[in-house]
């Protein structure tokens, strides 16, 4: 089996790139138990200070696997992004996510839980879950934590593509960055995070993510069920079929 998230340590930085372009870096089984591994890998080394996560093309993530969501149901796929979530939110090293491209509906999830999250001024975000009878459901509780009420409503009811500089603006990346410095940006600011002591990165990100990650476990399961049951409702999987049938053509 092909390997879709690949892994790297040098020195005090782990970095994880995502590199399944035969679905845009969707969200599949595969890749998200990869990713997952990958993650607690970069936990349990105690030389490692700061992850980073980007991805080896221009898209960073088109959200759920909707091929495996139309064949299978997504109960359980839910789960494990709602838990993918949380293992970002409570490690206990800076996670940074780097975007040069596009990030769709659940990718956008990720993009929130990190910590830091650094992105090209033509980076593009869009919630579309709603275009296809869906909701923002397991992602909802760290995007709209991030970005500010009025930007949330917007891009989560309009389901509308939107840049790098409103990413920004609405709260939900940390900063935006011409593409030619992207990268250097990243490297500096990820430099920058592995100066801090275990200890103070470790409780300081406790301290940060503290309310977050209690709204998560209050409402995980419910959030997770509702999306389960949105994904297998008619109306969805007919708008899911006809977006894979054009994708084909």
């Amino acid at each position: 089996m092909t390997e879709l998230v690949h892994y790297a340590v040098e020195g005090p930085l782990a970095t994880i790139t995502l590199d399944s372009p035969h679905n845009k870096n969707a969200l599949s089984r595969q890749l998200v138990t990869e990713l997952f591994g990958h993650l607690e890998a970069a936990e349990a080394d105690a030389d490692v200070r700061v992850v980073l996560v980007r991805s080896a093309d221009r898209v960073f993530c088109s959200g759920a696997d909707l091929s495996e969501a139309t064949s299978e149901g997504m109960e359980e796929g839910a789960r494990r992004i709602v838990a993918l979530q949380r293992l970002v939110l409570t490690m206990s090293k800076p996670v940074v996510t780097e975007v040069l491209g596009a990030v769709r509906a659940g990718g956008i999830g990720l993009v929130a839980a990190s910590d830091v999250a650094v992105v090209a001024d033509e980076a593009t975000f869009a919630l579309t879950e709603v275009k296809l009878g869906l909701a923002a459901a397991i992602i909802s509780l760290t995007v709209h934590h991030r970005m500010n009420p009025r930007a949330a409503a917007l891009t989560t009811l309009g389901g509308e593509v939107f840049g790098g500089a409103d990413a920004a603006a609405y709260g939900l990346v940390t900063r935006a960055v011409p593409a030619d410095s992207l990268r250097e940006e990243v490297d500096a600011l990820c430099a920058s995070l592995t100066t801090g002591a275990a200890q103070g990165l470790r409780e300081s990100k406790a301290i940060l993510n503290r309310d977050l990650v209690e709204k998560l476990d209050a409402r995980g399961d419910e959030l997770a069920a509702l999306s389960a049951r949105l994904f297998a409702s008619d109306e969805a999987r007919e708008a899911m079929t006809a977006f894979l049938n054009r994708r084909k053509q």
